[in-house]
């Protein structure tokens, strides 16, 4: 099968430099692709909007954001508005999306992140934000309030 073998091979071992392993521990992509579903919410005259970085109670994603239309109608329009952000600031598609028939609670899944869009009957009927009430709430009026990132976006 072989019909020669090559001894000219090096007698000293190759030696791999190790590369250094960075984790992102701050997430900063997954709160970054939240930010752009609560901007396109806000587009769309969104209500109420919560990001809850539920990372350390869930592997189910490390946000959930939360808002609210006003009819389905509006929560329609509100799910039309963040996929379109989403795709045109971040270049993401969602993975999953849920409830759009009948638009009183629509689910947007991209995976790390999830936005759920509710009319005010259902959310409060569902109480996410008190289910998950250990996760840390942001509401994103008072994040762009106080801080720049509409200027950075």
């Amino acid at each position: 099968m072989f019909d020669r073998i090559n001894t000219d091979l090096p007698t000293t071992p190759n030696t791999v430099q190790p590369t250094p392993v960075t984790i992102d521990s701050s997430n900063e992509s997954s709160f970054n692709l939240a930010l752009a579903i609560a901007q396109g919410a806000d587009e769309r005259k969104a209500d109420n909007i919560v990001l809850l970085n539920v990372e350390e109670v869930s592997y189910l994603a490390d946000y959930f954001v939360v808002m609210t239309g006003f009819s389905k109608v509006q929560v329609r329009a509100i799910a039309g508005a963040i996929e379109q952000n989403v795709e045109e600031k971040i270049g993401r598609s969602p993975l999953q999306v849920e409830g759009l028939s009948e638009g009183t609670w629509v689910l947007i899944d991209y995976g790390e992140v999830i936005a759920h869009i509710f009319t005010p009957d259902e959310r409060d009927f569902y109480g996410l934000e008190a289910f998950w009430g250990h996760a840390e709430k942001q509401s994103y009026a008072e994040l762009m309030a106080t801080s720049n990132l509409t200027a950075q976006n």
